[in-house]
């Protein structure tokens, strides 16, 4: 096993202090996450198990994105930024924009050139960089600097998959309405269960474009790593495995909630919302043991107001009790009162951000309903939590078919021709998962599996370590 990498094996390396050079060199990996909530997670928690293992890591960030961050001294990883082209910031809106990927993609290879550089001098210098499959450029960048390179997808097996075939021009866009589609490892999907962006080219034509384009030159990279576990994934993953380097490395959440192997990572240590901590787990230790529904879309999920209405008098239909994520931006979209109302009834609690692992942890929560982005399905089945999925866009509906037919751990609620799925459907669906054992059972199984492939000698920790494996040998023959 690689020893946690300190400041203590550094000096002792330059006294001399040790049999032979080659046992205590040092692998410095830069790590390059896309400047988003839910890419930044998965790659930092990756860096924590490879630092535990004796790789020197900097996470490399957007020099606005840092400004952003909440308090950092939860994590004591080395940090460095470089440029998007927006150092003063980026709207959401502009963030996506065909102008903001170009200008990134611009800026953003010539100041990771800069920093690539700068930090392949001194002690410890960069001789890999692992970076997010929707900066493709990277590796380019890695190619010219002489640096070895891993790209890291955030998204399922499944999902990769699928934009894999779009890129390859084996799915035919626009999909004819009736159409099924068949990709080796998947259950057949219609058109309805494919990424949004799939389903409905023509309202995304430039996030298509990059979504695909992860794929364009990722020959070049060394390795293919991946935010799932084998067991999950199974099929898909020796399919991809026949094409490419891949290591199965998740799922990438706080070891604390998994193995333990990192006593002291309980949390992801970065982050751009402030949880209201406290308030969340006092109204929760006052719940009785699986009766709370825990509601959250996530990060960067935008609502219909009406779907917003639906939702709200769902909730407050249900005769259970609630913990429901609004997003300060999004609070506008609440019915008049409404927050007001069911605090003063005793009925939920609505939070502009929360401890998701926490409370996913937490006795009272009996179900999460969630739109089906696949951290918060790692998440939920990592710990063994049933789900209700309400999808949005993006890789959503696919996740959510998978979590219904596949996995069998929850339901994917209806939609009406609009999008909007009505109250009745999404009572129904609270009924059915909470109500469900077998669900609750299933839930529970691959919550155990999932503990063990993280876990010493486990299928993702032997991933890991064959990457670190390959990493070292690279660093010493350059």
């Amino acid at each position: 096993m690689f020893r946690p990498f300190t400041e203590t094996k550094m000096e002792n390396h330059e006294r001399g202090n040790h049999k032979n050079d080659n046992e205590y060199k040092v692998v410095h990996c830069l790590i390059l996450p896309y400047p988003i909530q839910g890419h930044i997670n998965p790659m930092l928690q990756f860096s924590k198990r490879l630092e535990a293992k004796g790789v020197k890591i900097t996470i490399a960030v957007t020099k606005f994105l840092l400004t952003t961050l909440q308090d950092l001294s939860t994590t004591h990883l080395s940090i460095e930024t470089f440029s998007d082209g927006f150092d003063e910031g980026a709207s959401p809106q502009t963030r996506r924009t065909q102008a903001y990927i170009d200008k990134f993609r611009q800026v953003g290879s010539q100041t990771l050139a800069q920093l690539l550089r700068r930090l392949r001098v001194g002690r410890f210098p960069v001789s890999w960089v692992v970076y997010d499959a929707f900066l493709p450029w990277a590796v380019d960048v890695a190619v010219e600097e002489g640096v070895s390179s891993a790209c890291f997808f955030t998204q399922s097996c499944a999902v990769d998959a699928i934009y894999y075939y779009a890129q390859q021009g084996r799915l035919k866009l626009p999909l004819a309405e009736n159409e099924v589609v068949e990709i080796p490892g998947l259950p057949c999907l219609e058109p309805k269960d494919m990424p949004s962006f799939i389903y409905s080219p023509e309202l995304y034509p430039f996030v298509l474009d990059k979504l695909v384009g992860q794929f364009c030159n990722v020959e070049k990279a060394d390795w293919i790593l991946i935010n799932t576990f084998y067991e999950l994934e199974r099929e898909v993953i020796d399919w991809m495995r026949k094409l490419w380097v891949v290591g199965a490395i998740g799922p990438t959440i706080p070891s604390r909630y998994l193995d333990n192997q990192l006593p002291d990572d309980k949390e992801y240590g970065l982050s751009m919302f402030k949880p209201m901590t406290e308030v969340c787990m006092k109204w929760l230790d006052d719940r009785q043991d699986g009766s709370v529904v825990y509601v959250s879309f996530g990060s960067l999920a935008k609502l219909q107001e009406e779907q917003m209405e639906e939702l709200a008098w769902a909730l407050r239909r249900i005769n259970r009790p609630f913990l429901w994520v609004v997003r300060s931006e999004e609070a506008n979209k609440l019915p008049k009162n409404f927050a007001e109302e069911i605090e003063e009834e005793r009925r939920g609690l609505t939070v502009s951000w929360c401890p998701q692992l926490q409370v996913l942890t937490h006795r009272a929560v009996g179900c999460f309903l969630t739109h089906g982005g696949w951290n918060s399905i790692l998440e939920a089945i990592s710990l063994g939590v049933p789900m209700i999925a309400i999808p949005q866009w993006s890789d959503q509906p696919t996740n959510s078919k998978l979590v219904m037919d596949k996995w069998k751990i929850g339901v994917k609620a209806k939609a009406e021709e609009n999008g909007v799925v009505k109250r009745e459907e999404i009572e129904e669906c609270i009924g059915r998962v909470m109500e469900g054992e077998e669900m609750r059972a299933n839930a529970r199984k691959w919550k155990q599996v999932c503990r063990e492939a993280m876990e010493e000698g486990g299928t993702s920790d032997r991933d890991i370590q064959d990457f670190i494996s390959c990493l070292t040998v690279k660093s010493m023959t350059k």
